[in-house]
């Protein structure tokens, strides 16, 4: 029997702000004489809200009042109460997310949202959740071994993913978008940012604030501009320093060898659409940056795919793709106290797990002084992930709770929630056994789940009669 549940999405970016829900079809795909495994077998968008402009209160001030009433509004038109969610998430995109008050605006987004929704900024993050928003994830999935890059051109910023066989492998992020240059209604330069201002000066070309925009010079820029976003995914060569100029964080660690490329955000819109009769209609350069990427050349030797989304990719990725469900078996000692926000992960490597276990507890115990608040100080309550033994035996599980609770020993000490993550099937068992040995701990068995060292997962509140809790695992550190 399947089952429902309601998943929000809420996208603060540069230029604008978007609401969606969806629907999540939850069902045991498994045999009714088998071990449950729940899986998502549906998703779909059943409320798209309007497209509203970011409102801000100063160039660096996100206007918190003005956007809690755009979602408000967005919640009251799609039927829906925070109540009614399962999952979902707030982030905060883009140049956004360097604005003086975006974390107070996500903790407000938060409360509005429900008790199981994500709230981040990271680039990384945004830039997978806009890959699987576009399609490009499933793409990839259908075209094994052939790697497909989504680029997602937003006001602030352009979010670079690269997927294989449906999996993220690698991501970057670039200061290149459409309101990096802003044209007010008399055609005049309204902010233009350093970088770009940058650029125009290695191209000879100015760009003041507050001159008449020159269409002409603006095309050289954008012309430039999409010969770097290229130059950002491998497909050509270009001075090093202008790609460094633009890299947020990290490039690429590697330059894939591309079967195709798809673009999303609101830039995309005018590379699969029409240029508008006016370029200033929008009050920025994104149609010029949008037609500029079309007619480059440098793009010429990938396959430019059709996404499913373009602007909408990152709050249909946040709201239909942001969530994991943990695998075939959970055991909750404490559900009461769930959901569980920003839980650091300390992942143990199978290196870890070889020779019967060997070395575990004592690789656990050293790690798990990462944590450490201060040299005096006590532990961050984190999650314990490894992949675990398949099909283990009972005697197995209780040699492997063993190994755990040594190499946490200090750890235990002073906090009273272990949280354990499995890739393999062992949950329930690995779960008993850990509560029979901690009858005054609050105890977290998972298992179904692939993370890595340097993710966070936010653990919401069971479902499907508790038998699955959903996860969402936030990649906040990817590529590095």
């Amino acid at each position: 029997m399947s089952e429902s549940l309601i998943s929000v999405g809420i996208d603060l970016g540069t230029t604008t702000t978007q609401v969606i829900f969806s629907r999540l079809m939850v069902e045991n795909i498994a045999g009714a004489a088998s071990v449950p495994r729940i899986q998502i077998i549906e998703k779909e968008v059943i409320y798209q809200g309007d497209i509203h402009f970011t409102p801000l209160l100063a160039p660096t001030i996100i206007d918190t009042e003005a956007v809690l009433a755009i979602v408000t509004k967005e919640y009251r038109k799609a039927g829906f109460a925070p109540s009614d969610l399962s999952a979902g998430a707030v982030i905060i995109t883009g140049d956004t997310a360097r604005k003086e008050n975006s974390q107070a605006v996500l903790r407000t987004m938060s409360g509005l949202a429900g008790d199981f929704v994500v709230a981040t900024a990271g680039s990384d993050l945004e830039s997978i959740l806009a890959g699987r928003g576009a399609g490009t994830s499933q793409m990839s999935k259908n075209s094994p071994g052939k790697p497909l890059a989504n680029l997602d051109i937003g006001g602030g910023t352009s979010n670079l993913a690269v997927f294989l066989e449906g999996a993220p492998i690698d991501t970057s992020c670039l200061d290149i978008g459409g309101r990096q240059i802003t044209v007010g209604k008399d055609h005049r330069y309204g902010r233009v940012s350093p970088k770009f201002a940058k650029l125009g000066e290695y191209l000879g070309l100015e760009f003041i604030e507050g001159q008449k925009a020159d269409l002409g010079r603006l095309e050289k820029l954008c012309q430039k501009l999409a010969s770097i976003l290229a130059q950002s995914l491998g497909l050509v060569e270009g001075p090093p320093e202008l790609l460094d100029l633009f890299i947020t964080a990290h490039p690429l660690k590697a330059k894939p060898n591309l079967f195709g490329l798809t673009f999303s955000g609101g830039v995309a819109d005018f590379i699969y659409g029409p240029e508008p009769a006016d370029p200033f209609l929008y009050g920025d350069i994104g149609p010029t940056l949008g037609k500029a990427v079309v007619n480059s050349p440098d793009f010429s030797s990938v396959t430019i795919l059709t996404p499913k989304e373009t602007i909408r990719a990152t709050v249909v990725g946040a709201g239909s793709n942001s969530l994991e469900l943990s695998g075939s078996t959970v055991t909750l000692s404490h559900p009461e106290i769930l959901p569980l926000k920003n839980v650091p992960i300390l992942k143990l490597t199978l290196d870890d797990e070889r020779n019967d276990y060997r070395h575990f507890s004592s690789r656990l115990a050293q790690r798990i002084s990462w944590f450490r608040e201060g040299p005096e100080g006590g532990y961050q309550t984190l999650a314990v992930a490894f992949k675990g033994p398949k099909n283990p035996s009972y005697d197995q599980v209780l040699a492997l709770r063993d190994h755990i609770l040594n190499g946490l020993d200090h750890y235990l000490s002073g906090n009273d929630i272990l949280i354990v993550i499995t890739e393999e099937d062992l949950a329930k068992s690995l779960g008993q056994t850990l509560k029979a040995a901690l009858p005054m701990k609050k105890i977290f068995s998972l298992d179904g789940v692939k993370v890595e060292n340097g993710d966070y997962v936010d653990i919401g509140q069971a479902v499907s009669n508790g038998r699955v809790v959903p996860l969402v695992v936030k990649t906040l550190v990817f590529g590095q």
